[in-house]
Parts: C-alpha cells; sequence; structure tokens
C-alpha cells in the first residue's frame, strides 16, 4: 500500500476545507499557528553570533510537535501549506527544522486561494522554502525583539515597571500624540459665508453661495465686514451670468488591498481593524456551505497588490453581462496599478467564486452577520472594479451682480455604471436640504437674490485619527505591511497608550510621556522615515538584495551608541515627565513633584531618594453625573460619584439621602427570567467580582468581567474578558471554553 503524502497548514478550518479537495492520497494537518519562538523570559537573540536567534518550542505546542513528526515519519512526503506571505514562510521553515525529514520529501506550496482549481494547482508547481523570506522575516522578528527588550527597561528605570515599547507601534503612537499635540496648539479664525436664494424669473429657485468679490475669492473674517457686504449686495441687480453643464465620470475604485479593506471596513462597517480580519481570515479559510462542505470564499487578505488573475477577470465579466447588464460591461478588462512599495505577491482581495449560487445574498444564511457584512462589501467592490464609470451631468451656475459673483454646483446621474452594484459611505449620503439647480436655465436671465444669510464659522482643527485614517496614513507613509496593521492598533489600545472614544484615538497621559521619552531619547529610531526605511531594507533582505546579518549591523551599531547614550541621560528624561506643584513635602518642607507609578500620577517628595514621602494625588472635583436612574428610597435622581474604589451610583439627594449602588456595566444578566444588571463589587479583601444588582435574589457572580457577547460555539448569553501573556486580550466563554480574540 502507497504512502499517503502529508499536507501541513496553520488553521484547522483550513485543513478541514483543503482536505476535501486533496483526496484519499493526502492526509492534512494544522500546526496552529507558530510552533517555535522566541523565549519569552529573556532577548533570545545571540547578538555576537551574527544576531542568531534562540528559538524555543512554544510551550502548550508539544503534544502538536509530536503529532506532526509522526505524521511526518509515516508519510512519502510532506508539503508545507502555511500561509502564503512571510511570516508563513517562516513558519514553513520552523515546521521543516523538527520534522526529521529529508529535504528532498519536504516541499513548499502556497493557497492564494482555497479552492479545487488553486489547491490542484498549487499541488502540482511545488518548491523549496524560500529562505530569503524566511531571513526577511527572522528580521522583522528579532528587530522588533531587540527594541522591546533594550528599551522597555529603560521606561520603567523612568516611568514605572511594566511598560513596553515597539519599533513600530511606537511610530504609530508618535502620529496619534503629534496630531494630539496640534490639536492643542491650534487657534480657531473666524470666518463668514454668505448664501442666497436665487430666483430666475420663470424658474424655481436654487441655492448659492458668494465666492468671489471683485473678482478675487472672498474672505470674510466678522460680522461687521459681513454686514458691510450684505447691504452692499442688496442694492445690486443680479443675472445669470454663467451657465456650464459638462459630463463627468466617476470611475470604479480598484479592488481591495489589506489597507483599503481594513478603512472601509472599518468606517462603514464600524468594525475595529482586527476583527475585520479575524472575520476575513475565517472568509479565506473556510465556511460551511450545506452540501458543499467547507468552502474558502475570498483570497488571501493579507495583500498590497491590486493585480486580478485572467480567470477572475473572465469570471466577473461574464456575471456582468448575465446578471447586471451588457451596458455596464466595459469593451476591455481593467487592470490596476498597484504603489510602488507593494510587494505584489499576491492578488488583490477579491471572492473565490463569480456565480449567482455565490452571490452574498445566496449565502447570507450560511454565514454569519459579520461574515455575510464583509462578504457583501468585498464582493461588491470587486465586481464594480470591472463595470463601465458612473456618468454625471455637472451642472455650474454663477450668478453676479457689481462686484459679487454667487455660484452653485448640482449634479444629475445620467447612468449609475457600477455605482449600480457599489457605494461607499460618503456617497450614500444625499445633499440634505441642498435645492437642485433648474434645467435648461440660460445665461443673462435676470435673477433676483432673496433670504440672504450670513453664516458665522470657524475653522476647525485637524481631525484626531480613527482606525480607517490611521492605518490609511501608515499605508501611505510606509510603515509596516500588510500583516501588520492591525495588530498594531490593537497593541497600542490593549497597553493603554491609545484610547478608542466614539471611533476616534486619543493619546492617554501614559502614552503622551511614554512618547515623550521615546522620542527625545530615540529621535532617530522611532522616526517616521527611519521606520519606512527600514521596511525597505526588510524587502531587499526577500529579493536578495541585502543580507540579513549586514541589515541587521546597521541597525545594531547606532541603536547599541544611543542605549549607552540614554542610560547616562535618564535623570534629564525623567524631568520631562515630571510636573512641579505648589505642594509642600509635610516632612522635609521641601516642593512636592508629580511622577507616575502604576496606577497612574501621584505625589512625591522632590528630595527623593533622601525623601521617600508620597500622597495620592488630589483628584480635581467633579461635576457628579446625572443619571436616568431614580432612588428607590427617595424618589431623587441618582447621580455618577467617583471614590477610591471607582465610580458608583449615589442619591443626588445627599446628605439627606445616603443611598449608595454600584453601576452597571451595561451588560444583563444572564440568568434566565432576572431583570438585572451586572455590577461591579469588590469583596472585603478588595478583590474585583462581577455581580447581579438584584443581589440577594439573584446570586450570579463572575471573577472575570462579562461582556454582552453570545458564545458562537455553544450559545451562552454571555462570554467574559481574558487578559492573558500567552494569548493577550481574549473573549472566553464560561461554559465551553471557546475563545477568540477581543475587538
Amino acid at each position: 500500500m502507497a504512502k499517503k503524502s502529508l499536507v501541513i497548514v496553520e488553521s484547522p478550518a483550513k485543513a478541514k476545507t483543503i482536505n476535501k479537495y486533496l483526496g484519499s492520497d493526502y492526509e492534512v494537518a494544522a500546526s496552529v499557528g507558530h510552533i517555535i519562538d522566541l523565549p519569552k523570559t529573556k532577548l533570545g537573540v545571540s547578538i555576537e553570533e551574527g544576531f542568531k536567534p534562540q528559538y524555543v518550542k512554544i510551550r502548550g505546542k508539544e503534544k502538536i510537535i509530536k503529532d506532526l513528526k509522526a505524521r511526518a515519519s509515516k508519510a512519502e512526503k510532506v508539503y508545507l501549506a502555511t500561509d502564503p506571505d512571510r511570516e508563513g514562510e517562516a513558519i514553513a521553515y520552523h515546521i521543516s527544522t523538527i520534522l526529521q525529514k529529508d529535504d528532498d520529501h519536504v516541499y513548499r506550496v502556497e493557497f492564494n486561494e482555497i479552492t479545487k482549481n488553486a489547491v490542484d494547482e498549487a499541488m502540482k508547481h511545488p518548491r523549496t522554502i524560500d529562505m530569503r523570506r524566511v531571513y526577511s522575516q527572522q528580521a522583522r522578528r528579532v528587530l522588533d525583539r531587540i527594541v522591546g527588550y533594550k528599551i522597555s527597561p529603560l521606561l520603567w528605570q523612568i516611568i514605572y515597571r511594566g511598560l513596553s515599547a515597539g519599533r513600530v507601534q511606537s511610530v504609530a503612537l508618535r502620529l496619534i500624540c503629534e496630531r494630539e499635540e496640534e490639536i492643542r496648539q491650534f487657534v480657531p479664525e473666524e470666518f463668514w459665508n454668505i448664501f442666497a436664494l436665487a430666483r430666475p424669473e420663470g424658474y424655481d429657485p436654487f441655492r448659492v453661495k458668494l465666492i468671489k468679490f471683485d473678482n478675487k475669492k472672498i474672505k470674510i473674517s466678522n460680522e461687521e465686514e459681513a454686514q458691510k457686504h450684505l447691504a452692499a449686495i442688496r442694492a445690486e441687480a443680479f443675472k445669470i451670468s454663467s451657465v456650464q453643464r459638462k459630463e463627468v465620470k466617476r470611475q470604479a475604485p480598484p479592488p481591495f488591498t489589506t489597507s483599503t479593506l481594513q478603512q472601509v471596513a472599518s468606517r462603514q462597517l464600524r468594525m475595529s481593524t482586527r476583527r475585520v480580519m479575524q472575520i476575513a481570515q475565517s472568509l479565506y479559510e473556510g465556511v460551511e456551505i450545506p452540501g458543499q462542505g467547507s468552502v474558502g470564499l475570498i483570497t488571501y487578505m493579507r495583500t498590497d497588490s491590486t493585480r486580478i488573475s485572467n480567470v477572475a477577470i473572465d469570471a466577473v465579466r461574464t456575471y456582468i453581462k448575465e446578471a447586471i447588464g451588457e451596458d455596464y460591461l466595459p469593451a476591455r478588462p481593467k487592470h490596476y496599478k498597484s504603489k510602488k512599495t507593494a510587494q505584489d505577491a499576491h492578488e488583490a482581495i477579491r471572492p473565490t467564486y463569480i456565480s449567482p449560487e455565490f452571490t452574498p445574498e445566496a449565502l447570507k444564511d450560511k454565514l454569519s452577520a459579520e461574515q455575510f457584512r464583509l462578504y457583501d462589501l468585498i464582493w461588491k467592490r470587486f465586481v464594480a472594479c470591472q463595470m463601465n464609470p458612473a456618468i454625471f451631468e455637472k451642472t455650474t451656475v454663477e450668478v453676479s451682480g457689481g462686484k459679487y459673483l454667487f455660484a452653485a454646483d448640482g449634479e444629475v446621474m445620467k447612468f449609475p455604471g457600477f455605482m449600480k452594484v457599489y457605494k461607499e459611505d460618503s456617497e450614500l449620503n444625499g445633499n440634505g436640504d441642498k435645492l437642485n439647480i433648474p434645467l435648461n436655465l440660460q445665461e443673462g436671465l435676470a435673477c433676483e437674490l432673496s433670504e440672504l444669510t450670513p453664516e458665522q464659522n470657524f475653522t476647525k482643527p485637524p481631525a484626531r485619527y480613527t482606525e480607517s485614517t490611521l492605518v490609511k496614513e501608515l499605508d501611505r507613509l510606509g510603515i509596516g505591511r500588510p500583516s501588520t496593521y492591525a495588530q498594531i492598533v490593537s497593541t497600542i489600545l490593549q497597553r493603554k497608550y491609545v484610547e478608542r472614544k466614539e471611533q476616534k484615538l486619543f493619546a492617554t497621559e501614559l502614552g503622551e510621556a511614554v512618547n515623550k521619552i521615546l522620542i527625545k531619547g530615540f529621535p532617530d529610531l522611532f522616526n517616521v522615515s527611519f521606520t519606512a526605511k527600514m521596511e525597505e531594507k526588510l524587502d531587499e533582505i526577500a529579493h536578495n538584495g541585502a543580507t540579513y546579518e549586514k541589515v541587521m549591523q546597521e541597525f545594531y551599531e547606532p541603536f547599541e551608541q544611543d542605549l549607552e547614550r540614554i542610560k547616562k541621560q535618564k535623570d534629564e528624561l525623567k524631568s520631562l515627565i515630571i510636573e512641579e506643584t505648589d505642594e509642600v513635602c509635610e516632612i522635609c518642607g521641601r516642593p512636592m513633584v508629580v511622577r507616575w507609578g502604576r496606577n497612574g500620577k501621584f505625589l512625591a517628595c522632590s528630595g527623593y531618594p533622601e525623601c521617600k514621602n508620597t500622597r495620592p494625588l488630589k483628584k480635581e472635583e467633579q461635576e457628579p453625573e446625572v443619571t436616568n436612574e431614580v432612588c428607590e428610597l427617595c424618589g431623587a435622581p441618582m447621580v455618577i460619584k467617583h471614590g477610591r474604589y471607582g465610580s458608583f451610583l449615589a442619591c443626588s439627594n445627599y446628605p439627606k439621602c445616603k443611598n449608595t449602588k454600584p453601576l452597571s456595566i451595561g451588560v444583563p444578566c444572564p440568568r434566565e427570567g432576572c431583570d438585572g444588571q451586572i455590577v461591579e463589587r469588590r469583596t472585603k479583601r478588595g478583590r474585583v467580582f462581577y455581580g447581579c444588582s438584584n443581589y440577594p435574589k439573584c446570586d450570579f457572580m463572575s471573577w472575570d468581567k462579562p461582556v454582552d457577547k453570545k458564545c458562537p460555539q455553544c450559545g451562552n448569553p454571555y462570554m467574559v474578558e481574558k487578559n492573558l501573556k500567552s494569548k493577550g486580550h481574549i473573549y472566553r466563554c464560561p461554559n465551553c471554553k471557546y475563545e477568540e480574540p477581543a475587538d
């Protein structure tokens, strides 16, 4: 009996999908991601030996490694089919080193999409492991490890223990902090606009805006100037001085790359970039379709290319012609250029099957709500990219009188083109209260201006980054790569350097303190242009333009010099984040200063270490926040107050009524029939736990913070938050132990 061949992939879901395509001559196993990595407790890089990484087996992977080795020993050939990117190449190499299999019987294959044709074609063209890509990924991993392990201890000494610095994440933090500073420094300037209702004789009125005075762009700085212009305008006779009509074509956007998918999905679907990639991964690896088994629905989701295969173009053109209409199909296929820095290793993100039975609507009941929304977005964007442009007739009307010129723009869609299928959020919004420009307006027609409206405005500061705009900026600057964008954002959020409010990213006080130290201490390392150049160096390793040792040495020599310099400047760096106060130390009489600690800011004597006096920082008096809740004792509104153990609800009738109760975390009690809310409580020893507000009637409790999220595996009505060193911030089902990364 002939031996079977073994195919090793990363994910069990992917293994299941591929297994049905390969047949009985193959068996498919999953490594479940990395099997070896740098050690957690030490640097794990021998700098003296040419930056040699000291890899160790990942804790908990012993059983998987043993199983892979046993299967490989029985297999005739081993095909390493990990993800088709540099990280996947590195995982493939690491697996090959532990299999104890002759290299002549170990092959590397890549699946850009998980369909039968793609899998069969890939298996026909196996190759050896590309060590240039392995070394490129290794350089990234080792660089990040050196920066993190060498700089983080400095942050501990200057701010407090437990903080961390990241090579790329710290540059993203810098962008956010610099934007925060721009907003703080911004001084708004007043300006006024003047609008009017133009009424040509025999036509409906339409709104116009004053744009020029005496043939120059008008700028009105205050109300006094605005009133002077209004008086002069009322004295003038106006007419239609120009009517211009032209046809405008709006071209379809290119198919998605990782960056543009994260931007649009974050903006339109209100998903975090991390969640976008999780859902995209599930669509790529395979979704269970009744009668067909597990089916991969999109191509590989980590790509910076807009390239499309000829097979996919032929399929989508056939679909457009048959399902949408021949008028929407261009004479020739459309090809999009990728940006200059693109690796172009994979196609754009697109559906794997373009046919009526694989439309989003046809699969809606087979997908989760999030999968459907993301698949729908990817499908429509891809179909649209091969459709004719939308055509509008744009009309610009100018109304003049004396030295004043008013204008209005309007457009009418003549042909929807790609917009029949795909519109972005900016295109979904209508014109609000703007009036349409009448048809057939003629130049020279007398025009009365009525309802003159002066409108005061102020210039606005630059907008804070959202996840969408931060990814766009990182992509534009060449910082990070498709596989790293979501991780960059989630890392700075998880470290509490940045917080998300109403979709916007705000630098926290801690984030700004860390940023000050890093920029002052390492102005070149945490620099946008340096980080972008480092990405180019990593690309050079992958494309045989540089060696691993050379790139690492060029980085490390100046880095080591900076480290030595900073060690001598710790006191100077500490002064950047120490705030002077008017408080006096009651022990030695010296001034008190504000310092940082693990629990935030506190007052400390400036005479440290001779005097070690400290005390809590007085919180500024805060106005209690009124809630919709009513005190059950006296009927007065409840307000949110802040105490030493956090926020709580208190009666606004205090001190007459001293009723207080815990503040709900916004999660309903999961016990059947209970109408209570989950609240944060503390044990007698101060340990936080979560219980029902209806206690003692309901005795629900949890040591972990519940989240209002139904378990997708067993249907349990809630999951809990966990922060684990090995897995990071996750949600876990307390019933079946199912886990998934938290947004």
